[in-house]
């Protein structure tokens, strides 16, 4: 920062001045003074300016320090009249605490809200106090905090506890009682001068001077320019800003920015007034280009000071209020106390009405001490509450033009009030609430079109934002009338309907709104704005279902409001001039007078919320009985149907024309509107009420009547109005587009009379209760598919408590399916309820309709079920509706049924389509079951009027005479063309004589009819059943013939190709016979796998094929070389020392591995082959369309060619090189000498490379010639040298003597990270490995045998040197290290792997295979001594008797000779079986990897016992291994530390519940920004560290590059790869370097085995260990890279995430 920078060094006469100074003292001074404000603040303005802001760097601690000792002691001596220490802890002894836990949420912490008993959303409990309360035995969510404001209502979450309804009254005693009159006083004196003057400094808006008294003694020139937080501007304008205007590097400009976004404001310049002028003009000048500039002030450091103390003042007194309850009323007391100035003049007030004028940093401050004080005192929360009413215009108009998010504005606070029933009423009747929200919200939204209706057409950016922040007020009503009324008042049915009217104001400038008109000829130029109404309905749907919930509860605010709302109505409908002609419809002997008005050529709106509140409360009507009980008081007799009628009817025409594609042209904004009105956001308040006010009006109207002007409106009345329209209207020379349109319309103005006729699951228009109508919903969706419980919640609307009530009735229709490892689980169907599915339900889109009729006909086709799908039997309407089942028996809809029948009879001609037949059969349908129903509950004496099965048989009257409907369904039965229906049609005719039968009951006896009625039915079965039998018989022997024919083509075709089988059985044999590789080549020879006496691999050719070319070829030395795609990569999953620091890689040796195995190299393969030139023909394909792209459309993909990365030709695996293949070389038999000869002989051998090497010559005068093709030997490098860059993270340097040591050790490393993966899945040791990997270890312990061949041969022969002098001792190698740091297996493979390079030039004719054995020996005993030097005293139980003594005593012997030679720093060892036990546990996963090793290595088949988990596998193990039993034969026949077996690493252990580490997440701070919350904690699944991620505070540098915390960490934990849980957002992390990286779904579920990605749901989420398990797994595998690969290709949009900012 380019300001002048100086140390804050205090003046020495400062310091003594303040040493000096006693708090005693001055309190005691300011006891005798009269005018106690005035000494105050003398004293405030002598010491705050010399303890706060003297320079550039603040220093908070040592102002806090001074603070404290200066300014806030003689404060408390003087409250407390005594030492503060005693007088406050008096106080808090003294204290009754409030019942209310006051608890502040931290950004992140978890809240708990019961769903069983919170009153509403914003009932939460803490975490202490949901553990201890009854609720956590109930449903309920859990949830993060999103905002720091929240506050704990935990006495409002169980509705009947007397405080939640009598949260604003007074409490029990006073809280002042136990005060005395001078200590209130006292109180009363200091909190009036700090909150003033803390109120003074916040709303201070000059920045060179200070309020009166408050001046100065000695003033300086000395500024500070001030930069303020804004919501507009991002994180990287400011940070470029900063850079040139204050000269700062980009980290303290990112420094700057992050506390200016965190505090509100922060000073980046310090010095005299013109070099911070000049700073503030840069930074105004630079900002003001596309948006209004960054707030920048200059300001005096003096006022400054001031304003840093008065934060602290702030927070002292919330500290001190917290100490007793009496406390928090006097300084509620002083806060609300009315000022001279009168109305508004409170201290709290000019807080609130400052509160947009305010930095962050205030604002968060003093909310919270309003929170600790005003909404802890419930006296005083009321009081708070009224002067919040009375101001909440002006606040929210404030708010509205503030550009900070609203949980840093005081209006947030509106939920801790409006949501306590008591509170919320009283602010209703009293201060007129609900009328002010409605008010300030319809004021905000001024753009109107000619009518009056809201026009967000021509909406700026600036109005788009306000109306955004305008839509907070619909929530602050939406908590207002969240807890209904359970007794009204006079004054609150007054206050309520005066909200209505103001409501209904609102409502008639949205009725109407956004109107389209059909598009002809062109396409819509501009798509209109569409979203802004939408938005407004969604916001405004559960204040409307809470409006007419609120009426519900007192009949006579149902009148009025029933009243208000008619009246709202017809005053829209006056006002719309459509040009409306009356015009009169005749048809089937009806007439009715009505409108002409065409939807396809007029105006029409989609927006008609007046029309369907009146629907709504015309339900209530009905479900309350107020229509029955008051029909007097009610205006039903004015109504006219035909008015309610007609514009929901408009608007679901709209909806038909639209699906018959007539208004293309309108583009997609239509559209959407169509998509969201049929939504389940909206329906209920949109498409359900308008079918409602169909209904209501259909049911006051002549059925005939309706159905002409349903007609009209669809425009089709001139289709069924001709009197021939039986005769298919002649369309012969219409356009086919019209006639598709037509029959579209048709389809959909059929399925409209069965809703209007069918829907009756709305408690008030059926005899239905709630529940029915979530069943009904439950069912059609589980209808379509089985489903998981998070698509039933998304599919069913939810209601203002965010709750479905899917809970209480999803038991009784559906059974839970629980889910695997992967997957989810699944809610199915009862079978039972299959039988109330309607193809036709309501809430169907064509998709859903189509899916669903295809599954019930399969479970149908299933069951042996015919095919028909007949509507369900439905409940009877209630009274108030009852005449809507007139529909179905009328004239005019009979007649149109009887067209399309006629129709469909003559099927030549497109004037007809299925669907349509398919409906008019639903309704005939619906009819019968109608009359059925009616019959079966009509009493004897009650004669039933609906006679649908008459109507349908009676001919057409003359001149016409057109047949019946039920005969031309009876001709309908045998057309072929509608095959499909026969079924229904047949399940019709069956209930036609069903319902005949039933009719005649009254003519006979019970008994006769019921028995004729039953033989027709059968007779009617037994048709059905043998019809079916018939065509099943016919499918048999269809499908018989069929087989036929193909059995006789492939016996055929064998005849002909009779060599071709012949060969390819061979060939079969052939390869059944390698397969047998695995098992042993007779039973009685036992199997060894080193040794001269090992096994013999039968001799075989290997051919393979290339997956590139598709060639075969067999595996040779000298042929061309075959290749496996491999992956290299480091890694830390065996890890036991994680803090061990990096090595540094240009100068580490490899040579020996440390037995924490801190870091390793593994190789996997996806096991598929190709040439070696097709791969690099291949890869360099690959190479070249890398570089052909355009750099700047270069982005991270799922491989980085640059650092030799490609997916597999195949699979798409990813790769970074290849493994060549090698045959096995037979070995000839040689000189097999004992252990003495060959140390002797070795040692020869060691002399001899070390004298050749110092003379810089090969030890022979001739180099062996490399047995292998020039082709692999060029592999041969290739894998070398991808494994030591991968390994060591350096560039390639095929000459570089470690390139063997990294092949040995990525050898190693992978078997030991396989043997650790066997026994943790508790698999065999062989024969369970895929073959995959299986053919990896072959491949990498064969090319370690040979790739001493591509390195330099006296490097090879060094290394062999120095690590044979690990075992024995020699005195020309200096640097050998101790045994304990050597890992046994490593140095087993390398020095075996090694020794090739001294055999191809050894003379002595010694045996390899002997050379291998007595190395494993050496290598073996040395492992034992390892485990014993670092054995513990452990007390166990002993289990054996004598069956291992031996065992036992030669353990005890060479634990005594080790002790011997150490003296006594091993402790003596009593139990020999105690150390047999530890040896033998020990060495065995040191054996298991050996036998690894040298199966692959030699190719020996292994034994059947090691194929399995059985008892015994010591000795098989030990015999495979050529070794005796007892381990100690080897010993004694020849005369940091790790404890052995080294355990599995894991991920950590996570905790069952979530919340836990929701909780541990939300104190976690982010280390580098003073305690500031994480914004996203990130928990490292490998070592448990919990990180801040995605963020610029803890970016950190990695090779030049800033990267995030969890890339970071990933190189020092994982090596490069990273598990992560993002805590916040229940999410796993997958990364690989710095641009790889996925999610990955975490391993936490809630009851129903759904994963909660972003915890949206807020289902309590528990552990899955399973899917834990298979985390893991995927970690143990080394397969997290290959997981991400695999999730990059799959999506793309992976691949553009910055992984490294993470």
């Amino acid at each position: 920062m380019a300001a002048a920078e100086s140390d804050r060094e205090v003046p020495s006469a400062l310091c003594t001045e303040f040493l000096n100074f006693s708090a005693k003292d001055t309190a005691s001074k300011w006891l005798q003074v009269t005018d106690l404000y005035k000494e105050v603040y003398q004293h405030l303005a002598r010491y705050v300016p010399k303890i706060y802001c003297l320079g550039p760097n603040l220093n908070p601690q040592s102002e806090d320090l001074l603070a404290q000792l200066l300014l806030q002691a003689p404060l408390e001596w003087y409250l407390c009249g005594e030492d503060p220490s005693t007088g406050l802890a008096k106080l808090e002894q003294n204290n009754q605490p409030s019942q209310l836990c006051g608890h502040v949420f931290r950004v992140g912490e978890p809240t708990y809200s019961c769903r069983e008993c919170a009153a509403d959303p914003t009932c939460v409990l803490c975490m202490q106090c949901f553990l201890g309360s009854v609720h956590k035995e109930h449903r309920y969510r859990v949830r993060r905090s999103t905002q720091p404001l929240s506050y704990t209502q935990g006495f409002s979450i169980s509705r009947p506890t007397a405080l939640t309804m009598a949260s604003s009254a007074e409490p029990l005693t006073d809280p002042l009682a136990h005060l005395s009159t001078d200590m209130i006083a006292r109180c009363y004196n200091v909190f009036s001068i700090v909150l003033k003057y803390a109120v003074d400094m916040l709303t201070w808006d000059k920045e060179d001077e200070l309020p009166p008294g408050l001046e100065p003694p000695d003033r300086g020139d000395t500024y500070y320019c001030m930069l303020f937080n804004d919501e507009v501007h991002t994180y990287e304008q400011v940070i470029y800003t900063l850079q040139k205007a204050v000269n700062c590097t980009q980290k303290e400009a990112v420094s700057f920015a992050t506390t200016v976004d965190r505090d509100g404001r922060k000073s980046v310049r310090f010095g005299d007034f013109a070099f911070c002028e000049q700073a503030k003009s840069v930074i105004v000048r630079n900002t003001s280009r596309q948006s209004k500039p960054l707030r920048v002030q200059v300001m005096h450091s003096s006022v400054v000071a001031h304003q840093c103390f008065a934060l602290k003042a702030l927070h002292w007194l919330g500290h001190v209020i917290g100490y007793s309850d009496a406390l928090r009323r006097i300084l509620c007391q002083v806060g609300l106390e009315r000022g001279p100035e009168g109305e508004n003049s409170s201290l709290v007030d000019t807080l609130m009405l400052c509160d947009s004028k305010m930095w962050k940093g205030a604002r968060n401050v003093y909310h919270q001490l309003f929170m600790s004080s005003l909404l802890m005192d419930l006296k005083y929360k009321k009081l708070f509450a009224i002067q919040f009413a009375k101001n909440y215009e002006r606040l929210q108009s404030d708010y509205v033009k503030d550009d900070h998010d609203r949980e840093f504005s005081v209006t947030d606070l509106s939920v801790q009030m409006f949501t306590v029933p008591s509170l919320a009423r009283m602010l209703i009747t009293e201060e007129n609430l609900m009328t002010t929200i409605i008010r300030t919200f319809v004021d905000h939204l001024r753009h109107r079109d000619l009518q009056g209706r809201f026009q967000f057409e021509r909406y700026t950016a600036q109005q788009a934002f306000k109306f955004r922040r305008v839509q907070s007020l619909i929530g602050d009503l939406k908590y207002v009338l969240i807890s209904r009324p359970t007794e009204w008042s006079d004054q609150l049915r007054e206050k309520f309907l005066e909200g209505l009217d103001t409501f209904l104001e609102l409502f008639k400038c949205m009725q109407g709104m956004d109107p389209v008109v059909r598009q002809v000829g062109q396409h819509i130029e501009m798509e209109p704005e569409w979203e802004a109404a939408f938005t407004l309905q969604m916001k405004l749907t559960h204040i409307i279902s809470m409006m007419q919930e609120w009426c519900a509860t007192d009949e006579r605010v149902l009148i009025e409001a029933y009243k208000k709302c008619l009246t709202a109505l017809t005053h829209c409908h006056s006002g719309f001039t459509d040009g409306e002609q009356p015009i009169t419809l005749s048809m089937c002997g009806h007439s009715v007078d009505t409108i002409r008005y065409c939807v396809s050529q007029e105006k029409v709106s989609i927006h008609l919320p007046v029309s369907r509140l009146l629907a709504g409360l015309h339900v209530l009507l009905s479900k309350m009985e107020v229509a029955y009980r008051f029909p007097e008081q009610l205006p039903l007799s004015e109504l006219s149907p035909p008015m309610l009628i007609e514009h929901p009817l408009r608007c679901l025409v709209l909806c038909a024309q639209v699906h018959a594609g007539m208004w293309r042209r309108n583009g997609f904004s239509l559209v959407n509107q169509i998509y969201y009105y049929h939504n389940v956001k909206c329906r209920v308040e949109m498409f359900d009420k308008d079918l409602i006010m169909l209904q209501a009006g259909a049911s006051m109207m002549d059925p005939n009547h309706f159905l002409m002007i349903v007609l009209s409106r669809f425009e089709l009345y001139h289709i069924f109005s001709s009197a021939d329209c039986r005769k298919r209207y002649n369309r012969e020379n219409t356009n086919k587009d019209v006639v598709q349109q037509n029959n579209t319309l048709i389809e959909e103005m059929l399925h409209l009379i069965m809703m209007v006729v069918g829907e009756r699951f709305e408690a008030g228009v059926g005899q239905v209760d709630g529940c029915d109508e979530i069943k009904r919903e439950i069912i059609h969706q589980l209808c379509i598919r089985p489903m998981a419980h998070s698509e039933l919640v998304k599919a069913l609307p939810e209601n203002e408590n965010k709750e479905t009530g899917m809970e209480r009735v999803i038991d009784c229709v559906a059974s839970f399916k629980k889910p695997g490892v992967t997957g989810r689980g699944l809610y199915e169907l009862r079978p039972e309820c299959a039988k109330q599915f309607n193809l036709y339900f309501h809430h169907y889109s064509r998709a859903d309709q189509s899916k669903a009729e295809e599954a019930q006909r399969k479970l149908k086709r299933q069951n042996g079920e015919d095919m028909a799908l007949p509507p369900p039997m439905l409940p009877p309407f209630s009274p108030l509706f009852a005449s809507l089942v007139n529909i179905l028996q009328c004239d005019v809809l009979l007649g149109m049924l009887g067209a399309v029948l006629q129709w469909a009879v003559e099927p030549s001609g497109g004037h007809w389509s299925e669907s349509m037949l398919q409906r008019v059969l639903h309704l005939i349908g619906m009819g019968l079951l109608e009359e059925q129903q009616q019959l079966e509950n009509s009493s004897e004496d009650h004669d039933v009027s609906f006679n649908f099965t008459l109507k349908i048989s009676r001919p057409g009257e003359a001149p016409s005479n057109t047949a019946s409907i039920l005969a031309l369904l009876e001709n309908l039965q045998n057309a072929p063309h509608l095959e499909v229906h026969k079924d229904m049609i047949r399940w019709i005719l069956k209930t036609v004589a069903s319902i005949k039968t039933m009719r005649e009951l009254t003519a006979s006896t019970y008994t006769v009819t019921a028995s004729g009625s039953h033989a027709q039915e059968e007779m009617v079965c037994d048709k059905d059943k043998a019809e079916r039998k018939r065509k099943a018989e016919m499918a048999r022997l269809r499908r018989e013939k069929i087989m036929a024919q193909m059995s006789e083509m492939q016996r055929h075709f064998i005849n002909e190709n009779k060599e071709l089988f012949q060969q390819s059985l061979e060939e079969l044999d052939a390869s059944t016979s390698t397969s047998l590789e695995h098992s042993p080549t007779s039973s009685d020879a036992a199997l060894v796998c080193v040794g001269p006496r090992r096994s013999r691999p039968r001799e075989k050719r290997q051919v393979v094929t290339c997956i590139l070319c598709q060639e075969e070829q067999e595996i040779r030395a000298d042929s061309k070389a075959m290749v496996l795609a491999a992956f290299v990569q480091r890694s830390t999953v065996m890890s036991k020392n994680r803090k061990r620091p990096p090595h540094d890689p240009e100068h580490y040796d490899p040579l020996f591995m440390h037995p924490d195995l801190s870091f390793g190299t593994h190789t996997g393969s996806c096991g598929h082959i190709m040439h070696s030139h097709c791969w690099q023909r291949y890869f360099e394909a690959v190479q070249a369309k890398e570089q052909r792209r355009q750099q700047r459309l270069r982005v991270h993909t799922s491989y980085d060619v640059g650092n030799g990365e490609f997916l597999c030709p195949l699979c798409e695996c990813l790769s970074n090189t290849v493994i060549p293949l090698r045959l096995l070389f037979p070995l000839s038999s040689c000189e097999q000498p004992g252990l003495g000869q060959w140390l002797k002989i070795s040692g020869q051998q060691i002399q001899a490379m070390h004298s050749a090497h110092r003379k810089l010559q090969p030890v022979s005068e001739f180099l062996p010639a490399s047995p292998y093709s020039s082709t692999i030997k060029e592999m041969l490098t290739t894998f070398g040298t991808a494994t030591y860059k991968a390994g060591l993270k350096v560039h390639p340097n095929e000459q570089d003597p470690r390139v063997p040591i990294m092949c040995w050790g990525s050898c190693a490393y992978t078997i030991q990270s396989i043997e650790r993966l066997l026994v943790d899945e508790e698999k065999p040791l062989f024969g369970s490995l895929p073959c995959r990997q299986d053919d990896c270890l072959s491949s990498l312990a064969r090319f370690g045998s040979a790739c001493w061949t591509a390195a330099s041969q006296p490097s090879v022969q060094g290394h062999y040197i120095r690590l044979v002098a690990a075992l024995i001792p020699d005195p020309q190698v200096e640097t050998s290290p101790c045994i304990l740091d050597i890992d046994m297996l490593h140095l087993l493979v390398s020095v075996v792997l090694s020794y090739g390079s001294v055999h191809s030039q050894d003379s002595s004719g010694l045996s390899v295979d002997a050379v291998q054995l007595h190395f494993f020996h050496l290598i073996t005993v040395a492992h034992m001594v390892q485990m014993l030097l670092t054995s513990e005293e452990v007390t166990m139980e002993q289990e054996s008797g004598g069956a291992e003594r031996e065992e036992e005593e030669d353990i005890c012997a060479l634990y005594n000779t080790i002790r011997t030679h150490l003296g006594s720093s091993l402790p003596e060892v009593c139990s020999g079986w105690h150390l047999w036990r530890c040896v033998k546990t020990g060495i065995l996963p040191y054996l298991r990897g050996a036998a690894l090793f040298f199966h692959h290595l030699n190719g020996v088949p292994t034994p059947p016992e090691l194929h399995a988990l059985c008892p015994g596998q010591w000795e098989v193990l030990c015999g495979y291994l050529s070794l005796p039993s007892n381990l100690l034969q080897l010993y004694h026949s020849q005369k940091v530390l790790l404890d052995f077996p080294r355990e599995s690493n894991s991920l950590i252990d996570l905790p069952d519940d979530y919340s836990a580490l929701i909780n541990q997440a939300s104190s976690f701070t982010c280390p580098k920004s003073g305690g500031d919350k994480s914004r996203a904690p990130t928990l490292c699944l490998v070592c448990g560290s919990m990180l801040c991620s995605q963020s610029y505070c803890c970016q950190t540098e990695l090779d030049g590059e800033d990267v995030g915390a969890c890339t970071a960490h990933t190189f020092a934990c994982g090596a490069g790869v990273g598990i992560f849980l993002r805590v916040r957002e229940s999410q796993v992390l997958f990364l690989a370097g710095k641009t790889k990286g996925c999610f990955y779904a975490p391993p936490y579920l809630d009851d129903y085995g759904e994963t909660d990605q972003g915890l949206r749901r807020g289902n309590p989420l528990h552990l899955c260990r399973q899917r834990y398990r298979k985390i893991q797994k995927l970690w143990r595998q080394h397969s997290v890279t290959e997981e991400i690969g695999h999730a990059q290709e799959a999506n793309q949009t992976l691949v553009g995430i910055d992984w490294q900012h993470l």
